[in-house]
C-alpha cells in the first residue's frame, strides 16, 4: 500500500516514466529537485486584459478567446511588462492517476523579482491546485509587479509538488517533530503551523531589508549573479525607534528571525498571508525541500527569506512580530538528493539574500 505524503524526487521520476507526467521535450538537468518538479516556459505566450480561471468544465483556450489581447512569441527572448498579465502554456502536461493531487508555487528566485506567477488548468476553480486524477495541460500566469523580465521557452518559474493522501502535520505532531529533530533555533511557537517573525536587527552594515525601486532596468532572468542590487533596490534601515513603516504598493525584501530547519523525511510551505497579522503578504514562493538549514544536507539552519507587499495602508511592522506560518508535510520516502547537498541549491544558509541575477 502506498504511503501518504509529499512525493520525493525518485517517485516524480517514476510518474514521469509511467507517463503521468507528459513533458513535450526531455527534462533539463536540475529540473526535478528532492520534493517537486520544476516548470517550464513553452515557445509563446499571451497578454491578456485580467486575471481568469478556466471555470469549470470550461477550458483556458475557450477562456483565452475572451481574454486574450496579442500572442506573443518567446523564442529568442520576449519582454514580460511590469504591470502587464501574461498566460503561457507550459511544456509539462499531466495526466494524474486517481489518488494523487498536486499544488504549484512560484520558484524562490520568482518570488524575489516580485515576478507574480500561479497556475492555471481546465476546468480549474482555483490557482495553483491540481485536482486528483487531473488530465490536461499547465499554464502560468505571470504578472510582473516590481521590474520588467526578459524571458525565453525553458525559463522555470515556478514548480509543482505532489501529494498523495493528507501530508501535513497537525500541531501535536509538529511539536513532537520540533522536539525530536529542532526546527528552528530557539523556541518554536506552534499555533496551526510553525510560527516565524521578522527580523528587523539591522547588521553591521544597517540593512534590515531592501526596496524595490520604480522604474529600474530590465532583468534578463538568465543573467545569473549579474546586476548591481542598487540599480533595482534601496536599502531598508530601522526607524530611529525601532521597526520599518512599509507602505501600499511596495514591494519589500525581508528576512525571518528564525533560522529553520526541514528534516530529510518532511518538507515544508509557507503560508503567503495572515489578514490577522495585518494587511499585507509575505511570501509568493512557498516550498522548502527536504534538507533546507538541515545539517545532513550541510546546513545549520537557514533563514526563510520574506517577499512582502503591503496593502491598503501603511503599515508598522515590528522586530520579531509574527507575519505568518510554516507548514510540515511528512514525505512518502527519502529523496534521493537533500536542498544543498550535491545540488546546485542557491539559498542554503542564506539569510537576508536577493534573487540569485543578482551580484
Amino acid at each position: 500500500m502506498s504511503l501518504p505524503g509529499v512525493l520525493p524526487d525518485h517517485e516524480i521520476r517514476a510518474l514521469l516514466d509511467a507517463g503521468a507526467i507528459r513533458p513535450a521535450a526531455p527534462l533539463a538537468e536540475g529540473q526535478v529537485q528532492p520534493a517537486s518538479l520544476d516548470l517550464r516556459l513553452g515557445a509563446r505566450a499571451w497578454r491578456v486584459r485580467a486575471s481568469f480561471l478556466a471555470g469549470a468544465g470550461r477550458l483556458v483556450e475557450e477562456r483565452l478567446a475572451e481574454f486574450a489581447m496579442h500572442e506573443i512569441s518567446l523564442e529568442g527572448g520576449a519582454v514580460l511588462e511590469r504591470g502587464c498579465v501574461y498566460l503561457a502554456p507550459l511544456q509539462e502536461a499531466l495526466r494524474l492517476p486517481p489518488g494523487l493531487s498536486a499544488a504549484a508555487n512560484a520558484k524562490s528566485s520568482t518570488g524575489r523579482l516580485d515576478l507574480f506567477t500561479r497556475l492555471v488548468t481546465d476546468r480549474g476553480v482555483e490557482f495553483d491546485t491540481i485536482p486528483e486524477g487531473y488530465e490536461g495541460p499547465l499554464y502560468a500566469e505571470i504578472s510582473p509587479r516590481a521590474f520588467s523580465v526578459l524571458v525565453r521557452p525553458g525559463a522555470r518559474l515556478n514548480q509543482i509538488r505532489f501529494r498523495r493522501g493528507r501530508a501535513a502535520l497537525d500541531d501535536a505532531a509538529l511539536a513532537a517533530l520540533h522536539a525530536e529533530a529542532r526546527l528552528v533555533d530557539g523556541e518554536a511557537r506552534i499555533d496551526g503551523g510553525l510560527a516565524f517573525s521578522v527580523d528587523l536587527a539591522p547588521r553591521e552594515d544597517g540593512i534590515v531589508g531592501w526596496r524595490a525601486l520604480d522604474n529600474a532596468p530590465l532583468i534578463d532572468l538568465d543573467r545569473i549573479g549579474h546586476y548591481e542590487p542598487e540599480e533595482f533596490f534601496a536599502p531598508v534601515r530601522p526607524l530611529a525607534g525601532g521597526g520599518v513603516i512599509l507602505d501600499p504598493g511596495a514591494f519589500y525584501i525581508l528576512v525571518s528571525r528564525e533560522a529553520v530547519h526541514v528534516p530529510p523525511l518532511f518538507a515544508a510551505e509557507m503560508t503567503p498571508y495572515m489578514a490577522v497579522a495585518g494587511e499585507f503578504r509575505v511570501h509568493y514562493a512557498g516550498f522548502f525541500d527536504p534538507g533546507f538549514g538541515h545539517a545532513e544536507a550541510g546546513g545549520a539552519g537557514a533563514r526563510g527569506v520574506l517577499e512582502v507587499r503591503c496593502h491598503e495602508a501603511p503599515f508598522a511592522l515590528e522586530h520579531g512580530q509574527v507575519v505568518g506560518r510554516l507548514v510540515y508535510e511528512r514525505m512518502t520516502s527519502r529523496p534521493a538528493a537533500l536542498y544543498g547537498a550535491g545540488l546546485r541549491s542557491n539559498y542554503q544558509g542564506q539569510g537576508l539574500k536577493l534573487a540569485k541575477q543578482f551580484r
